[in-house]
C-alpha cells in the first residue's frame, strides 16, 4: 500500500505510520497509563522495544531515501542504549 508522504526538496521525511510504529506508539501510551512495576507496564515496555526494533530495522534496511535510513539507524542506536540501560 502506498501511503501519503511529506517530502522536503524531494526527500521523504514523514509518511503515514506503518504497523510496527503504530504498535510502538500504542505500547508507549499504555506504559504511561498503567502503574510502573506492574505486569501490564512491563508487557507494554517489552512490546514497545520489539515494535520499535522492527520499525527501526525496516527503516534502516528499506527506508525511502537517505533520511529515512538514517532515522532507522538512529532508532537502532537509541534502542541499544535504552536496552542497555534497562538491563543494567
Amino acid at each position: 500500500m502506498d501511503y501519503p508522504s511529506l517530502k522536503v526538496r524531494g526527500v521523504t521525511v514523514a509518511q503515514f505510520p506503518n504497523p510496527p510504529l503504530i504498535a510502538a506508539i500504542a505500547a508507549a501510551i499504555v506504559g504511561f497509563i498503567v502503574a510502573e512495576g506492574s505486569t501490564a507496564h512491563d508487557f507494554a515496555r517489552a512490546v514497545l522495544y520489539v515494535a520499535l526494533s522492527v520499525w527501526a530495522w525496516e527503516e534502516a534496511y528499506r527506508g525511502v531515501g537517505w533520511f529515512r535510513r538514517a532515522l532507522g539507524i538512529a532508532g537502532l542506536a537509541y534502542l541499544v542504549f535504552a536496552l542497555g540501560r534497562a538491563i543494567g
